[in-house]
């Protein structure tokens, strides 16, 4: 059973950092791009970026890029996403799912979830 449980969340100031991550199980983790998707209050699924199975290459939004940070650890099955300059826009339920940016549609490849709150 393919099992992604993602932990790190909590609240934080404005311009503060956090870092999430997913535990991975039941299938060969190396095998797959990673995801990491949010949902904030009120408004659909977004992704935020992607990993390949290496961990040699990453994508990220415009609202990611150049503050988040997504890594994994193939020999540990887990996945990380470094946040640094957090905002408030960037409340939300964090998931992370497997397989590249298509995974936003697909919510049996995502985990439970972690929230992360920004609040001053």
């Amino acid at each position: 059973e393919v099992q992604l449980v993602e932990s790190g969340g909590g609240m934080v100031q404005p311009g503060g950092s956090l870092r999430l991550s997913c535990a991975a199980s039941g299938f060969t983790f190396s095998d797959y791009h990673m995801t990491w998707i949010r949902q904030g209050p009120g408004q659909g699924p977004e992704w935020v970026g992607t990993i390949d199975q290496y961990g040699e290459k990453t994508a990220y939004s415009d609202s990611a890029k150049g503050r988040f940070a997504i890594s994994r650890d193939n020999a540990k099955n887990t996945l990380s996403l470094q946040m640094n300059g957090l905002k408030y826009e960037n409340t939300a339920l964090y998931y992370c799912a497997r397989g590249g940016r298509n995974a936003l549609t697909m919510r049996n490849a995502w985990g439970q979830g972690t929230q992360v709150t920004v609040s001053s």
